[in-house]
């Protein structure tokens, strides 16, 4: 059976609920950049009467932030993770919405944690005096992957800190931190490859095991000879605040 075949058969009829990586574990090593957003955005919460999170996921990040301030909401719509989300953060007292709120001047503290960063509406939401934190994929990640299967980039444009900060500064934020980083990433199998790119569906748009099952076949050659296949990648962090 060839490798397409095999990885195509094995992941036939799954279903996922929620941001689920444990089966990661062991397979890929790295891409934590050398800050701590969590501690970052654990000290701005504690400072926070209103706290907004962008992109919350199945809600297991701002679960971590607890205790959480009285008025706390979380956006996420994507229809795979809001039920989850929703569940999680219930004991939280956290209303789980699927659009960004409509009001003004709101929260004390947005966060958003690779998640989307739309600067007008983060302006419109936050008090003055309001703090951003941001932490985002960059364009740049996991491009090697893309590279050694021969598809195309991911990104037709780039997203990192320069292009973050200048729409950040046009909507009226002030910067206060930025940073950058390209950590390596390893992969100790292909398996670990395929089920990157089938749960992370924006890296290679059409991937399938079939379709790439010669470039697939490479690659675990790769590993078996070298022990490990290595890309980068790309994250940045933005703390901001409304004057």
């Amino acid at each position: 059976m060839r490798i397409g075949q095999q990885y195509e058969d094995s992941t036939a009829g799954e279903r996922a609920t929620g941001w689920e990586f444990a089966w990661l574990d062991g397979r890929d090593v790295g891409s934590e950049p050398t800050w701590s957003y969590p501690a970052i955005a654990r000290a701005l919460v504690r400072r926070a009467s209103a706290l907004l999170d962008l992109d919350t996921g199945n809600g297991e990040f701002l679960a971590e932030l607890a205790p959480l301030p009285p008025h706390t909401v979380a956006v996420e719509s994507w229809s795979r993770n809001t039920p989850v989300a929703r569940d999680r953060l219930y004991p939280f007292g956290v209303q789980v919405l699927t659009e960004l709120p409509g009001g003004e001047d709101e929260f004390d503290v947005v966060l958003s944690r690779h998640g989307r960063l739309p600067a007008a509406d983060i302006v419109r939401l936050l008090r003055p005096g309001g703090t951003l934190l941001s932490q985002q994929v960059g364009s740049d990640d996991l491009a090697g992957l893309n590279v050694a299967l021969g598809a195309p980039p991911a990104h037709r444009q780039p997203w990192n800190a320069d292009v973050a900060v200048a729409a950040l500064t046009d909507a009226g934020l002030e910067v206060l931190d930025v940073r950058e980083e390209r950590p390596p990433v390893t992969f100790t199998d292909v398996s670990g490859i395929v089920r990157q790119l089938r749960d992370l569906p924006w890296q290679i748009r059409d991937f399938s095991p079939r379709l790439y099952q010669d470039a697939l076949e490479r690659l675990d050659t790769f590993i078996r000879l070298h022990g490990a296949f290595t890309v980068t990648a790309h994250r940045f962090l933005v703390e901001a605040v409304r004057p």
